[in-house]
């Protein structure tokens, strides 16, 4: 006996429609209800219901779903004035679907259906099915759920964690169940091969053998499994993807921290002292041409460029000599076109001096010079030391302080991470293609912070090899420090008998260039 009080009685609606043929069922009547709401037909296309619902364009899957099943309406059923409740019933349901079915998951759905199927009583389970496109029985094991226990259990109970939709067990079985001796054929690949290496001072270890190739030997040993599969087998056994990873300084450097700690007092000495701070080093060399740059940037189109990068066929190459002021926070970067010797380091400090330094300080008779432990500035580099003597030391009456940061902590000197970093963002992606190109790209370097950068060109021809002998390197004005004497040392104008040979390149005594200085 169908329920009392659904608003969808086969029985009742039999009567009112005078048709006691067991053909005129509920279902056969619910469908002929979705017809005139959801899809309007006239009375030219009243005799034909299956073709016009093969003509309707459904707009989401619950309509496309009305328009599948509602073809198995095989005539049309009269309906009288007294069905209005039954159409009402069925558009706010059709409604309530299309809002709620996008923004839930499997289990979410299983519940919403079931429960609209309770609240319809008898027949409930057909027709939501029907609208839903969910099958009767899901719809059924969701009453079960429903009705068994409440819907909090299901997400905090131990069976069913919140983050669940299907009940512990379901879904295909890992590889691990299927095949329970794939671990210890896998560890004994591993071993019998040789695939495995490791650190002996830590538990860090590796795998030699890509998951492709131990997928084909898993399979060869009769357990067939993907690349995948064998990625996750390898994770668990304490297994992953990592990169080369370099250590953080030398070690065998004691002196490491002695020496930065050195360098910190000596910026503030200076900084304090209103005296010049800078940081200098030389730049990766770039080949002018139309060559690849790493990056991208906003164009319409890109520009073409070489295929491969070789150096026969460049213009030149740049390189880029900077010298970062710490105080004033200003980079000067000087660009020349020959080799990268000492004596090209000295000059670009010199015309440093004569052009910013000078004016920015006036009264400042020492500068302090912080510097790599390698390169054309090393601190074992004889040209350099003499280059710095007889340049600014003799020439331009300054007393050089140089300190050198540790061997291998190059990414400690300011102007690495200041000036260079910023330079290398501006010019991603533009071929530096002339000299113009390039030095435009360091002029427009700047930052939130105020960096400025100037750029000039350095046509010299510096030549390499330059022999120090013993007597010019004994007549150096030099003077270690006490600490990290290797790393520290000032060099100071040097005096010939009564005779002041600095600033000879000026033609002027020391004192006659001081006042000089004050006048400009």
């Amino acid at each position: 006996m169908p329920k009392t009080g659904c608003p969808y009685n086969a029985s009742a609606h039999n009567r009112r429609v005078g048709n006691s043929s067991p053909a005129t069922t509920y279902r056969e009547a619910s469908w002929k209800y979705l017809l005139q709401v959801v899809y309007p037909i006239s009375e030219e296309t009243a005799s034909h219901p299956v073709e016009t619902c093969r003509n309707l364009m459904p707009m989401n899957p619950i309509e496309k779903q009305l328009s599948v099943t509602a073809q198995s309406v095989k005539k049309q059923i009269p309906i009288s004035d007294n069905d209005e409740t039954c159409m009402v019933a069925l558009r706010d349901l059709k409604k309530k679907l299309r809002q709620m079915w996008p923004h839930l998951n499997e289990r979410g759905r299983r519940i919403l259906a079931s429960a609209e199927a309770l609240q319809a009583g008898y027949g409930g389970v057909s027709l939501v099915s029907r609208v839903c496109g969910l099958s009767r029985r899901t719809i059924t094991e969701g009453i079960k759920e429903l009705t068994q226990a409440p819907l909090s259990e299901h997400r905090i109970g131990s069976a069913r964690q919140p983050y669940r939709i299907r009940r512990p067990g379901g879904g295909r079985k890992l590889t691990e169940v299927k095949y329970p001796a794939i671990v210890s054929t896998l560890e004994r690949l591993l071993q019998d091969q040789n695939e495995v290496g490791g650190n002996p001072m830590t538990e860090q270890k590796w795998v030699r053998s890509s998951l492709r190739r131990l997928s084909e030997q898993l399979t060869a040993e009769g357990h067939p499994v993907s690349g995948g599969t064998v990625g996750r087998l390898l994770q668990k056994m304490g297994f992953s993807l990592k990169a080369n990873q370099r250590k953080q300084g030398r070690s065998g450097c004691p002196e490491r921290d002695e020496q930065f700690r050195y360098i910190a007092a000596q910026k503030q000495r200076f900084i304090a002292a209103s005296l010049p701070v800078i940081s200098i080093d030389t730049k990766k060399k770039e080949l002018i041409g139309p060559f690849r740059n790493k990056g991208k940037t906003w164009c319409r189109q890109a520009e073409d460029v070489n295929e491969h990068d070789f150096p026969g066929v460049t213009r030149c190459r740049a390189v880029p000599f900077g010298i970062y002021d710490i105080v004033r926070n200003e980079g000067h970067v000087y660009v020349g076109v020959s080799n990268n010797t000492p004596e090209f380091a000295v000059c670009s400090i010199a015309r440093w001096w004569k052009g910013a330094g000078r004016r920015s300080y006036p009264r400042a008779r020492e500068l302090l010079v912080l510097a790599d432990s390698g390169g054309s500035n090393g601190c074992r580099a004889r040209a350099w030391k003499l280059s710095l003597q007889e340049r600014l030391c003799d020439e331009l009456g300054l007393a050089v302080t140089v300190g050198h940061y540790p061997t291998g902590c190059s990414k400690w000197n300011p102007v690495e991470h200041r000036l260079f970093s910023c330079i290398s963002k501006n010019w991603e992606g533009k071929p530096l293609k002339t000299l113009e190109i390039m030095l435009a790209c360091i002029r427009g370097t700047s930052t939130a912070t105020g960096l400025k950068v100037a750029a000039f060109l350095d046509e010299g021809v510096y030549a390499r090899g330059r022999k120090v002998t013993s007597a010019d390197f004994e007549g150096l004005s030099l003077e270690s420090h006490t600490v990290c004497p290797k790393w520290n040392y000032t060099l100071r104008p040097r005096r010939f008998g009564n005779k002041d040979q600095s600033n000879c390149g000026t033609g002027m005594s020391h004192v006659e260039w001081c006042h000089d200085l004050r006048r400009h």
